[in-house]
């Protein structure tokens, strides 16, 4: 089966968490970027859209949930996956309801972020296909020839 590399970025404050994370991402195969603050995540993505971001809840400055209201504010398509500590699944459950993917509870099983991460890039990709064949139908209505 072929499998897709997914364009990631990963925002969270805890740089070794982050770092072995990348690496371990990288060896399945995935493209990785980090920032390490809400911040630096924001401009991150606007710079480069991922396909999907892995964003902690809890850190200094703008929170998970801020950040996911901003990104999904100016980049609605690309899908967030929350991480979340003990005792902060409810925040987790009022991303869900802003607009994340999923939440993986820390420290996140591995293979579990892996399956959760190809259900994101698939979600991504479908609504991308949405909106090329919705472009596609306007132009053909534009061009007259319906």
């Amino acid at each position: 089966m072929l499998k897709i590399p997914i364009d990631l970025l990963i925002v969270d404050d805890e740089r070794d968490f982050v770092e072995m994370l990348s690496l371990r991402l990288t060896d399945a195969g995935h493209r990785v970027r980090a920032a390490f603050d809400g911040d630096a995540g924001l401009a991150a993505i606007a710079e480069a859209e991922p396909d999907v971001v892995i964003l902690d809840i809890r850190m200094p400055g703008k929170d998970g949930i801020t950040v996911l209201k901003l990104l999904k504010a100016s980049h609605p398509i690309v899908e967030v996956i929350l991480l979340t500590g003990h005792g902060t699944i409810g925040t987790a459950v009022e991303g869900l309801k802003v607009g994340a993917f999923d939440y993986v509870q820390k420290p996140a099983d591995f293979d579990e972020l892996l399956g959760k991460l190809e259900g994101a890039r698939l979600r991504k990709a479908e609504h991308e296909e949405r909106i090329r064949r919705a472009e596609a139908r306007a132009l053909v209505r534009s061009s007259g020839d319906v």
